[in-house]
């Protein structure tokens, strides 16, 4: 008989057997793991766990959202100008920008703004210890605690207090942040309370708080340069006091005397030096007078001392008025005339005056000579005497100018103390702050925690992610089974097809849409497998066994594993071959079972007597029978191998539902007879574990699966 669907070959008589399944060597099958691929199928399968997990999240994020009391967040701004002011000339604090533009500079001020010098001003100035918001005694068990510790003793309310301050100040810091945007010298105080207008109070209390932290660090600056200068003063006084009074020591000791910054000696023979000179100069003058005149032959009458000379002019002019008058009477009166002889005689006596007048002139400039030659000579000894004195006095002068330089520079840094000491002093009373509050703090109009939607979002998603990384963990620390791939990895054995769940209804999916309906694929899918499966057969020929297909599974999967095996039997019947099922764990829970499969491996029954026809269909059923007695394996053997020949004269291909082949010994003679035997597993469902397991239990029978059969619940 020819078969349509499986096109095997011609069926023959039972004869001696030549061919036999052998049993393949020992193998280890590996274990697989879950691959990057299969991640949907894991959050498919576990979809459930992941939106709880969202699902509670979410509600908790919602209820926190809903009973926590809201915070609001005001924000002061204050710029930071890397430029001191500059108060006076030699500023203590020198004004000059780093190469950064300040921005290191600045960046140092959030510190400073979150110093506690900051904040416990800030918290004298609002009176914050008395906050129960902010003093740790705003809460029920802070109230109880301090109802049952009322009574404690004065050393401890000191304590307390002190502990209020310290409790005070790190629940402000813990409200506070300070920032600084990128590129910008201005530093945002942001404080977060319960009430609206106490942040801002707070946030324009700390900002307050850190100018007046900056200006009276620079005046404490300006105060302690100014009193370490102070203090050098007087020193300095006695330092310039010892250094004038080493001077003019010196100078006492090797007199001296000075006189407008000058030594008395110096000025002494600074000006015999210029008498010197002009004496002479005045004894060079009268020497060529002399000189002239002893050149004249005693009459000077034509120097020009004579010509200068008053006396001699006026006797000059007479002599000529008497010349004209002798000359005048000698023409009138004749040489004898007494009016001739004595105007004669007159002009005798005038010109003996001229005479006279000019040896006086001569011997006057004789003596004038001396005199200056003696002048010049005395001035030159007085000259030499000071002179040699003058180098003992040098000598002394080198020690007293170093004396002297030391005083003057003693005397300039005192004098720079002095000016800088009184910079410094007025310094303290100016303000030299380098920043100011450009924006005061408002209060909020919106609350800033906590923030509702985001809480919800995050919670969401986070719930997601969460969830995804519980179903990820959960099954890597139990895998199941994910594809074709890994199923075909852990038996080492094909995987002939995926069969859709049972399923007529369509079913909803999380994610949206529906499923389509698994009935419509089923039929295909199984004919296609049973193709796949004698494509590959080392079947002989002439092997007078009927083709046969086994079916086992782990435990779990029995109700897919009966439903696969009925669906390849009516796949193949509806294709026109006759099939006879046998279901090994068909008769369960009877009272009274019918004759099976067990009593033809017995032997008691023969197998035509027992095959029953379904009603309209091309499906013979085999029961499992009644377990009443045990049989050995070679008689099982046997009895199957005569079974599958006798049913090769009626029926085209045999389907086993061999049930979970671990817990079911019975079906070990099918195990060793049968031509294919398929491993039933549940996508996403049934455990790695489990497979291997299955595989293991038929490798003891002597075999391994040579395929499998996937059902995949999502399809």
């Amino acid at each position: 008989m020819q078969s349509s669907l499986l096109s095997l070959p011609q069926q023959q008589a039972p004869q001696a057997m030549q061919y036999a399944p052998e049993p393949p060597p020992a193998a280890s099958y590996p274990s697989s793991s879950v691959e990057l691929g299969d991640l949907k199928r894991i959050l498919v399968r576990r979809r459930f766990l992941i939106l709880a997990t969202a699902a509670l999240l979410t509600l908790a994020a919602l209820l926190y959202g809903l009973f926590t009391p809201a915070l609001y967040s005001s924000v002061a701004e204050i710029i930071v100008d890397p430029q001191d002011l500059q108060v006076v000339t030699n500023d203590v604090n020198p004004s000059r920008v780093p190469p950064d533009g300040g921005i290191t500079m600045v960046e140092s001020q959030v510190a400073v703004v979150q110093s506690s010098g900051v904040l416990l001003r800030a918290i004298a100035a609002t009176n914050l210890t008395e906050d129960p918001e902010f003093n740790g005694q705003g809460g029920l068990l802070s109230r109880l605690l301090g109802g049952v510790l009322g009574s404690e003793s004065t050393e401890t309310d000191k304590t307390g207090e002190t502990d209020k301050t310290g409790t005070t100040l790190d629940a402000l810091r813990r409200r506070l942040a300070v920032k600084r945007a990128d590129k910008v010298l201005v530093l945002d105080v942001i404080v977060t309370a319960k009430s609206a207008d106490k942040a801002a109070k707070l946030a324009n209390a700390i900002a307050q708080a850190y100018l007046a932290d900056q200006a009276a660090a620079r005046a404490k600056m300006a105060t302690d340069a100014s009193d370490s200068i102070t203090a050098r003063l007087e020193e300095q006084r006695k330092r310039v006091q010892r250094a004038e009074n080493a001077v003019e020591a010196y100078k006492s000791a090797n007199n001296m005397v000075m006189a407008a910054g000058n030594l008395v000696s110096d000025q002494e023979l600074t000006e015999i030096n210029t008498q010197l000179a002009a004496a002479q100069s005045r004894t060079a003058t009268l020497k060529a007078q002399v000189d002239q005149l002893r050149r004249s032959g005693g009459a000077p009458d034509a120097t020009s001392e004579a010509m200068r000379s008053a006396v001699i002019s006026s006797l000059r002019a007479q002599e000529a008025t008497l010349v004209d008058q002798v000359s005048q009477l000698g023409t009138e009166l004749g040489p004898r005339h007494p009016s001739m002889m004595a105007a004669q005689q007159q002009l005798r006596d005038t010109r003996a005056l001229i005479a006279r007048e000019l040896g006086r002139i001569g011997a006057a400039a004789e003596t004038d000579y001396e005199r200056a030659l003696a002048n010049q000579q005395a001035l030159e000894a007085k000259v030499a005497g000071m002179k040699s004195k003058s180098l003992d006095t040098d000598q002394a002068s080198v020690k007293l100018r170093e004396l002297q330089r030391d005083l003057e520079a003693v005397r300039s840094v005192y004098a720079t103390y002095l000016q800088r000491a009184q910079e410094t002093r007025e310094q303290v009373n100016v303000d030299s702050t380098n920043a100011r509050i450009i924006s005061d703090a408002m209060p909020a109009l919106k609350k800033s925690w906590p923030p509702l939607l985001l809480l919800v979002f995050g919670a969401f998603f986070g719930g997601l992610g969460l969830g995804t990384g519980m179903a990820l963990i959960a099954e890597y620390s139990s895998p199941t089974v994910l594809s074709s791939a890994q199923m075909q990895s852990a038996i080492d054995a094909p995987v002939v097809g995926v069969l859709p769940a049972k399923s007529a209804r369509r079913r909803w999916w999380p994610f949206g849409g529906a499923a389509a309906q698994a009935g419509q694929k089923m039929d295909a899918v199984a004919g296609l497998a049973l193709r796949r499966l004698f494509s590959s057969s080392r079947r002989p020929p002439d092997w007078p066994l009927v083709p046969s297909i086994l079916l086992t599974s782990a435990p779990e999967d029995a109700a897919q594993r009966g439903r696969v095996a009925r669906l390849l039997a009516n796949a193949a019947a509806a294709r026109g071959s006759r099939v006879l099922f046998i279901d090994t764990n068909a008769g369960k829970g009877h009272k009274e079972p019918q004759p099976g499969l067990l009593d033809v491996l017995r032997g008691e029954y023969a197998f035509e007597a027992l095959s029953q026809y379904a009603p309209g269909s091309n499906v013979a059923v085999l029961g499992k029978g009644r377990p009443k007695a045990a049989f050995s394996e070679a008689k099982g053997v046997y009895y199957t191998q005569h079974m599958l020949a006798q049913a090769s004269r009626n029926f085209e291909l045999v389907v086993v539902d061999g049930g979970a082949l671990a817990d079911n010994l019975n079906a070990s003679p099918l195990v060793a007879m049968v031509d294919e035997i398929v491993l039933v597993a549940t996508l996403n469902a049934t455990p790695m574990r489990d497979v291997t397991a299955a595989a293991q239990a038929i490798s003891v029978m002597g075999r391994l699966p040579t395929g499998a059969l996937l059902v995949d619940e999502a399809a």
